[in-house]
């Protein structure tokens, strides 16, 4: 285990043009020909309108762009507070979805990394200033300048349009933040692969998580069953914690090694010691400073779930006499996420999922919410309705 690994290189790099070719004065890149694409979408028109069915007027692809047909998008926890207002002031209409597989429909002249019938992905980011330090290292999600996610926020390099997401037929992205998906992975089943999956190799890879480690992983969802399967894959020993005894089932069938009743004293001593690094998922404010007990010298503690309420108090000491680390971590740059992809189809990873319709997506939000599934729903865009005459977003 090695603290600090970097990111591979890049893949978002600028297009070349030749010293022989170039124009010594280049005039503005031309104006996209043609018009804007109507997809079919489902989405939020207000906090309280739930899902409804819309449509959304996609840009002409210009010439780096890649024009995608949706074929599954997966819902995510952050899809629900987005469109239900509770990360605070949004712009409606919204259509959510940051789990994006599909087929490349058309490629722009200067695109030369894709081609029609590829089978791509988008994640949560659409673009970045590009040339900030943390962009320039590949870490686009920790874009000085504010990166561009793909839906909900403002793209100055589109006109400040707002980007919309997932839950459509189809959308246009800039090449260097379209991910190619090995024909190896289920579509479907990849689709989370997008945030989920990205979401717990980082950490992992952050510290070069090998054979001989012990990871922990708190709680089972969506983040932590990927958790399992990635450390697993990478070779450690992976031990889950839970709340409910109801779990110890299932956590092993994901190939946990062991399982901690987080809420026994007795089994939380016991494990005293025997971690090196902790990923932990859950979302609702919990006290960590057990976990850190477990933490061995060195160990560290990777925080990836966002409570809406204030976490108890970290004991400093807890950190101190162990050279602990308590740390965060968001998504990945592009290249990694390409990495962790490419990974997966290597071990034969993929989310579980339950694929739902167009018509199910309102009762999957409130199933999420309540915790009943298992791991991740995914939408089949298939079932969304035609595309009206007239944009609503």
């Amino acid at each position: 285990m090695t603290p600090g690994r970097p990111v591979p290189p890049p893949l978002g790099k600028p297009l070349v043009v030749s010293d022989e070719t170039a124009d010594p004065t280049p005039s503005a890149p031309s104006a996209p020909q043609g018009s804007p694409t109507l997809a079919a979408a489902y989405g939020a028109t207000s906090a309280v309108s739930g899902l409804v069915p819309l449509t959304v007027a996609r840009r002409v692809p210009k010439e780096d762009d890649v024009e995608i047909e949706i074929d599954f998008c997966g819902l995510c926890h952050s899809d629900v507070h987005a469109t239900r207002g509770e990360w605070g002031v949004q712009s409606y209409p919204l259509i959510p979805g940051h789990e994006i597989v599909g087929r490349v429909r058309s490629v722009g002249s200067a695109v030369d990394d894709f081609a029609p019938g590829d089978l791509v992905g988008v994640g949560c980011l659409v673009d970045s200033c590009r040339e900030c330090g943390s962009c320039l290292e590949g870490l686009e999600q920790y874009c000085e300048r504010g990166n561009v996610g793909t839906y909900g926020v403002r793209d100055a390099r589109n006109g400040d349009s707002v980007t919309q997401g997932g839950y459509s037929t189809s959308v246009v992205v800039d090449r260097r933040f379209v991910l190619r998906v090995p024909e190896a992975l289920d579509p479907a089943a990849a689709a989370p692969l997008l945030c989920a999956g990205i979401t717990t190799y980082s950490p992992l890879r952050y510290f070069d998580v090998e054979e001989g480690d012990v990871v922990g992983v708190i709680g089972l969802g969506g983040l932590g069953h990927m958790a399992v399967k990635i450390a697993k894959a990478m070779g450690a020993r992976v031990v889950v914690f839970t709340t409910s005894e109801a779990k110890f089932e299932a956590a092993i069938e994901l190939g946990a090694d062991d399982v901690i009743l987080s809420k026994d004293p007795e089994a939380m001593e016991g494990a005293n010691r025997s971690i090196d690094v902790i990923i932990d998922t859950v979302a609702a404010p919990h006290d960590l400073n057990p976990y850190f007990r477990t933490l061995r010298l060195n160990g560290a503690l990777f925080q990836l779930g966002l409570p809406p309420a204030d976490m108890p108090p970290v004991s400093p000491g807890a950190l101190i006499r162990r050279r602990l680390s308590y740390a965060g971590s968001l998504i990945g740059g592009i290249a990694e996420t390409q990495e962790m992809l490419d990974f997966c189809a290597e071990h034969g990873i993929v989310s579980d999922v339950e694929v739902v319709t167009a018509r199910q997506l309102n009762e999957a939000y409130d199933r999420m919410v309540a915790g009943d599934v298992k791991y991740r729903f995914v939408l089949d865009t298939k079932t969304l309705q035609p595309a009206s005459e007239k944009a609503d977003a």
